[in-house]
């Protein structure tokens, strides 16, 4: 169709997804030690299940939320748990800020800058 000059169909659904690929793809590649219990891009939400990161004996679950189609710290939420609750908000700071690095390091491996 859009040969002929008419416009190019959306694939449906598709005009709903509004998260950001490089922290998507950069959450599940930081959170890879826990197991995905549930993963919506459309709705930009990652659960998983609890896991042990490598060289510790803590497990955490995590819930991403990925907000906005802007690599930008604004654009991501990361709530931790381990099993006796709330992680320190620290540890929650680290782990988005190595969500953020991975990102902005997936953007320029894809040549995006």
């Amino acid at each position: 169709m859009a040969a002929c000059g008419g416009a190019v169909p959306t694939p449906r659904g598709a005009e709903n997804v509004a998260v950001n690929r490089y922290l998507w793809a950069a959450s599940l590649d930081v959170l890879s030690f826990l197991p995905v219990q549930s993963a919506d891009p459309f709705t930009g939400v990652i659960s998983t299940g609890f896991g042990t990161p490598p060289g510790t004996s803590a497990a955490y679950r995590a819930t991403v939320q990925v907000t906005d189609p802007a690599l930008d710290a604004r654009s991501l939420n990361v709530a931790l748990q381990s099993r006796s609750g709330p992680v320190a908000l620290e540890t929650q700071r680290a782990v988005e800020n190595a969500i953020l690095s991975r990102a902005r390091q997936l953007r320029i491996a894809d040549g995006a800058l």
